[in-house]
């Protein structure tokens, strides 16, 4: 399984780093050579780093906390909505709102102006505004499903980020860290690993990369939800097999009785 994961990484290009100019020195554990001048990330340590990080999300999620995605440069924002949506999670991927965290609940209460636009939208009501106003809310909506669509089932704080790239993400990770909130981050060889708590060297430029990075990290959230859905199905198989069992016993009981 780990050679495959390894192959699957490299075809992936996730062992391509930047310019060696553009590197910051607290990377070097994670670099494992230099080549026409670009860095190339250690494998191993994206493999160790993945593999910690799929550990901890799959408790987090068994757990029943939330865990929030966070991607908004063009290469990464698709993966992040798509691989979030999948695992059921909230995620962020067109545009950090500051104070998404520390200013959660007013952050919250413009979800219920996006549902009053939404009503509007599918009633007649719009037809009764003027061409002029209904462009403007018809922005106004966009604006907003845009930058809040995809918290809408974020009733409450995450447990973790899951976040590409941190250096482009900053004020996220600084929301995060001021809120004591785990930060599992996927970071090239520009970024300070310093301000992530669990890094995941690798090409955070690359689709491919990002992609199967972040499809591995979904897939370790759905594991632990899975793990949580058959632990709970069968304490019911078992609650519902003791009355079965009890039944059976008084009929036992009553044959001895009458031999």
């Amino acid at each position: 399984m780990a050679e495959s994961l390894v192959k699957q990484l490299i075809d992936a290009g996730v062992h391509y780093g930047h310019r060696a100019s553009r590197w910051n020195p607290k990377m070097a554990p994670y670099i494992y050579a230099r080549k026409n001048q670009i860095h190339i990330i250690d494998i191993r340590e994206t493999v160790r780093g993945l593999l910690r990080t799929q550990k901890y999300l799959s408790q987090v999620s068994a757990g029943g906390s939330l865990i929030l995605f966070v991607g908004t440069k063009r290469q990464a924002s698709e993966a992040i909505e798509r691989e979030a949506t999948r695992s059921g999670m909230p995620f962020v991927s067109e545009r950090w709102l500051g104070g998404c965290l520390t200013n959660f609940r007013t952050v919250r209460s413009r979800l219920g102006r996006l549902e009053e636009l939404e009503q509007l939208r599918s009633s007649d009501e719009l037809s009764a505004y003027s061409k002029k106003m209904q462009s403007a809310l018809n922005r106004e909506y966009r604006k907003m499903y845009r930058n809040l669509n995809g918290i809408r089932t974020m009733n409450r704080l995450p447990e973790c980020l899951v976040v590409v790239d941190p250096k482009k993400e900053r004020n996220a990770i600084r929301e995060a860290r001021k809120l004591g909130i785990t930060t599992v981050a996927l970071i090239d060889t520009d970024c300070d690993p310093d301000h992530v708590d669990l890094p995941i060297p690798g090409n955070d430029d690359g689709i491919r990369s990002i992609e199967l990075l972040m499809h591995c990290l979904a897939d370790a959230v759905m594991q632990g939800r899975a793990s949580v859905m058959a632990s709970a199905e069968g304490a019911e198989g078992d609650t519902a097999a003791e009355p079965t069992s009890t039944a059976t016993a008084g009929v036992a009981d009553t044959g001895l009785e009458s031999a």
